[in-house]
């Protein structure tokens, strides 16, 4: 027994200081700066802290929303409750619930898009300020938050925040699709130019042929997933007008897109049409998935506690792949130009290689920030940093009209559904039409103006 006991007790000693060492080095990623301020920053400098504070913006908003907000009439300061409750409909207490909710993320949201509007000006004057004074900048926002539960509603949040939100998230939906077509194409290309260079210069001739058919494969996959997600689409959320036509329309356009695509375009490919109609189908299930009829959406069921936290975490977790995914340094189109390889005594010596230092002292930097020389690097190679704070702040004013129906208190989906409404489900089947509307235009645009150039 001494001698199992004496194994646990290491076990467990070893488990509990990799748990400390691990979050030690999370708490440092996220708060400290382990590179001086000589040293340039990257275009997505600052990234991952950014995203760890927008993540806490949106849990205080659902905090605020479906604890605080729906409460707020129970609280003894009668100012408190002014603040929250006004331009509310006082005649009916659900909706003021509701309304009181919609005030709890107009407050979380708008202190995090004054915080990124703030150090979004900071990294044009200063492009290190992304990476800076990160406690301080955490600090900071929870004072915002908190200064803003002491202010009217009237006129900051309803109706100026709000309809600054709604601008906002309006650019953003035209952000996503014009990024999410030049991804689908960029896919095909990237595939092709591996394919040429395993032909040319890697294997030999004959080898490309396995990019060729990971293009074919994968298709196949995206045509026949998104066919099979159409037929389930039609059994679960049929039977409704709405859900009929926003599925039928994707369906026609999608084949209209892939007809076109295959017949008249000289620049789209089979790839980029497969991609396309994968998306626009995951729009339509996300649209359908937001009608608040309960007739047509299996998916207001009874609220339940396990209901509950499905809803809150998958909306989580989707606000924040939003907020990570559309911060890539590639999406925000900062990068540097590769250096030449560099030989294995240049980086055991620590020597400048194509402008670039190598040095192992270095090694376990930050690698969200550039390593190279300042004297050797473009200014213009960094100007880009503050392009993650703006887009950071349109993603504050797509999640405060997602969690708020677009600033509706009608015609709501429930804690269970919280992105459910009514005007989330027409924006969503909105930004579809776009997307299948920039597709087409990029495959017909270039028959009908050939002395442009729209590479």
């Amino acid at each position: 027994m001494g001698i199992i006991s004496g194994a646990l007790s290491a076990v467990v000693s070893g488990v509990t200081f990799c748990f400390c060492s691990a979050s030690a080095s999370l708490c440092s990623a996220w708060c400290g700066n382990d590179k001086p301020s000589t040293s340039p920053p990257s275009a997505k400098s600052g990234r991952m802290r950014s995203v760890v504070l927008l993540g806490f913006s949106i849990i205080v908003a659902l905090a605020f929303q479906y604890g605080l907000g729906p409460n707020v009439s129970q609280l003894k300061w009668s100012y408190f409750i002014d603040a929250w409750t006004q331009s509310c409909d006082n005649d009916n207490p659900e909706l003021v619930k509701v309304c009181s909710g919609n005030s709890g993320v107009y407050r979380a949201s708008f202190a995090a898009f004054l915080f990124f509007v703030i150090f979004g000006l900071a990294a044009l004057c200063k492009p290190t300020a992304n990476r800076d004074a990160w406690p301080a900048k955490y600090a900071l926002y929870c004072l915002l938050v908190s200064g803003t539960c002491f202010i009217p509603n009237d006129p900051l949040f309803v109706p100026i925040y709000l309809w600054i939100s709604r601008v906002g998230s309006v650019f953003f939906v035209l952000l996503q699709q014009i990024i999410l077509v030049d991804v689908a194409y960029n896919w095909n290309e990237s595939w092709l130019e591996k394919a040429d260079k395993a032909e040319i210069e890697d294997e030999g001739a004959g080898k490309g042929k396995k990019w060729l058919g990971a293009i074919l494969c994968s298709c196949f996959i995206l045509f026949a997933g998104s066919l099979a997600a159409i037929i389930i689409l039609f059994i679960y959320f049929g039977g409704c007008r709405t859900n009929d036509a926003f599925i039928s329309i994707t369906l026609v356009g999608s084949i209209i897109a892939t007809i076109v695509q295959l017949t008249m375009s000289e620049t789209g490919s089979l790839l980029t049409s497969a991609s396309m109609t994968a998306y626009v189908t995951y729009l339509c299930g996300a649209a359908v998935s937001k009608n608040s009829n309960a007739v047509c959406n299996p998916k207001l069921g009874e609220t339940s506690v396990g209901n509950i936290v499905i809803g809150l975490l998958l909306v989580f977790i989707s606000l924040m792949w939003t907020g990570f995914s559309y911060t890539n340094d590639k999406r925000l189109g900062g990068s540097v130009t590769a250096a030449p390889e560099a030989s294995i005594e240049d980086a055991e010596e620590g020597k400048p290689v194509g402008g670039v230092v190598v040095n192992n002292e270095d090694a376990g930097a930050n690698e969200e920030d550039a390593t190279e020389s300042p004297e050797a690097i473009s200014p213009k190679a960094f100007n880009n940093s503050w392009k993650l704070n703006a887009v950071m702040a349109l993603v504050c004013c797509w999640y405060a009209m997602t969690l708020t129906g677009w600033g509706s208190i009608y015609k709501r989906g429930d804690i269970s559904n919280p992105d459910a409404g009514d005007v989330s489900m027409w924006m969503l089947i909105v930004s579809q039409w776009i997307a299948l509307l920039l597709y087409l235009w990029t495959l017909v645009a270039p028959s009908l103006f050939p002395d442009r150039d729209f590479s």
